[in-house]
């Protein structure tokens, strides 16, 4: 089980060691800094490493991967020159193992399976397209599903990428009729409350960049009466 830590900063620390701190990214925080101009999540961590260690200087925080903004759950980041590289290489290579939970409204069509969509993403509005055969400047986006919860009016969905593409699990599964809740870009009705979408990174699987022990971490989810029902 992952250890939570609280802190001035309202930062959720799920993990921390000399080269490795991840935290449970809240749905709204931006990863990194984009034309927005908001502080992002990287800005977070680092003033929280700066005061829990005293730090005088400027504090080293390399990014190893982001989420959406409206997404909640685990987010890494190397906290050393020498552990950026060997985590980049752990995404790269797809030995570290992410797992996410979704909430849909419609029943998917089969209890699991494995979509396979040729993506192309949309600059100007940002969002992807699936194909269901390969275009022009598409990318081959694969991913496996299970219902895992059934709820009153909505189906938990756990969900497995062998790919990394934009926006890749809002569109395929929306591409088979189950937009995430909340999810106004890829076509469900309604926009969540705190603008968040139903869509959270659950768990990470990986071996130690340094220590070359497996680490296993499991991000709480949102305070939310949907999501606190999924936990029962």
């Amino acid at each position: 089980m992952s250890k939570i830590l609280s802190n001035k900063n309202n930062l959720q620390v799920l993990h921390e060691d000399n080269h490795i701190i991840i935290v449970n990214k809240r749905a709204g925080d931006i990863v990194q800094g984009d034309k927005t101009g908001d502080k992002p999540l990287s800005d977070v961590v680092k003033s929280y490493l700066k005061d829990k260690y005293n730090k005088d200087g400027n504090v080293y925080l390399g990014v190893v991967h982001r989420l959406d903004r409206p997404t909640t759950g685990i987010v890494m980041f190397a906290k050393t020159s020498k552990a950026l590289p060997r985590l980049n290489k752990l995404f790269a290579e797809k030995t570290a193992k992410k797992t996410y939970w979704a909430l849909v409204k419609e029943q998917p069509p089969k209890t699991s399976d494995t979509l396979i969509h040729w993506l192309k993403k949309n600059p100007k509005n940002n969002k992807s397209t699936a194909y269901i055969k390969e275009v022009d400047g598409s990318k081959k986006a694969i991913l496996h599903y299970k219902i895992i919860k059934t709820l009153d009016n909505f189906y938990l969905l756990e969900v497995d990428l062998e790919t990394g593409r934009h926006h890749q699990i809002r569109v395929q599964l929306a591409s088979i009729g189950c937009s995430i809740k909340g999810d106004l870009k890829y076509g469900f009705d309604r926009s969540n409350r705190d603008a968040s979408i139903s869509l959270h990174a659950r768990t990470l699987r990986f071996v130690h960049p340094v220590k070359k022990e497996e680490v296993f971490i499991t991000a709480p989810l949102p305070n939310d009466p949907l999501w606190n029902a999924c936990n029962t």
